[in-house]
């Protein structure tokens, strides 16, 4: 599937009557065994790929570099539309975002997330006609590519829970020109509904983030267009290996291995190919 496909395919799932799942691969192993199990998008993680090089998920542990290289592999692992994790666009001018943008499209990704968060704990959130300002940037560098720029806006996970800046900013998120909307770390569904009523453009809402879980339908009912799943995938699958180790080192026993999944079906899994001409 040519890029321009990816793009129109991805722009068209936002526009269903029921929410889309895109789960978040951290490389291009777990890019393959999604792409397997029929998910028609997928979105990249910068705090999956961050556990599984050993990092922390922050702007000053990961580079521009390392994020579009990981983003890069996968993309080249599967035909299915790609949308980045660019963190906060790997600079606090607004030209640091637009050139993210210009990079990420580049390199295949038909989409990405800019989020409003500094990485500073003194003041963790930019303020805010400086992050609408970095949000026009990226909404320019995606002008004229086949780009889905989502904006975020990170007060609950920032220490600052206050709904009605997080909707000023997401509102003011789309009158710059961002095409999602995404506010991680929202407390619940009655929340949730407050910010799609709130604003005009698909609402991107991650799941497995905070304790408060609910279906894909109720997020749907509620006015959901997209929901991820950060790097929780990235946190199972973690799990189970924390889970597992534990066992041989204070059981001396080896049960884990019949919930792993056989050998025959990863290799089945990774041995495939896609084809880039491929329309379906």
């Amino acid at each position: 599937m040519e890029q321009a496909q990816k793009y129109e395919r991805l722009r068209a799932l936002h526009g269903g009557e029921r929410a889309f799942v895109i789960p978040n691969a951290w490389d291009a192993g777990s890019a393959r065994l999604l792409t397997s199990l029929g998910f028609a998008a997928l979105a990249t993680t910068s705090a999956g790929y961050a556990f599984s090089v050993g990092k922390r998920d922050s702007t000053a542990g990961l580079s521009r570099q390392e994020i579009l290289q990981n983003a890069a592999q996968i993309v080249a692992a599967t035909g299915l539309p790609v949308s980045g994790d660019l963190e906060d666009g790997f600079g606090t001018a607004p030209e640091a975002c637009a050139k993210t943008i210009a990079m990420a499209s580049q390199i295949g990704l038909v989409g990405g997330t800019i989020e409003d968060a500094t990485g500073d704990p003194d003041a963790p959130i930019y303020e805010v006609s400086h992050a609408v300002d970095r949000i026009q940037a990226a909404v320019e560098a995606a002008r004229g590519r086949d780009f889905l720029l989502t904006a975020r806006a990170e007060n609950f996970i920032c220490g600052r829970p206050d709904l009605a800046d997080t909707i000023r900013r997401l509102q003011a998120f789309e009158e710059a020109g961002a095409d999602v909307l995404y506010a991680p770390g929202l407390p619940d569904l009655e929340a949730i509904r407050t910010v799609c009523q709130s604003v005009g453009k698909p609402v991107n809402v991650v799941m497995g983030l905070v304790s408060f879980t609910c279906s894909v339908t109720d997020l749907s009912e509620a006015g959901v267009s997209r929901i991820s799943v950060g790097g929780s995938f990235a946190r199972a699958a973690i799990g189970a290996m924390m889970r597992a180790a534990r066992e041989v080192q204070e059981q001396g026993t080896f049960t884990y291995s019949q919930q792993a999944i056989p050998d025959s079906v990863v290799r089945q899994i990774m041995s495939q190919t896609h084809d880039p001409q491929r329309e379906d």
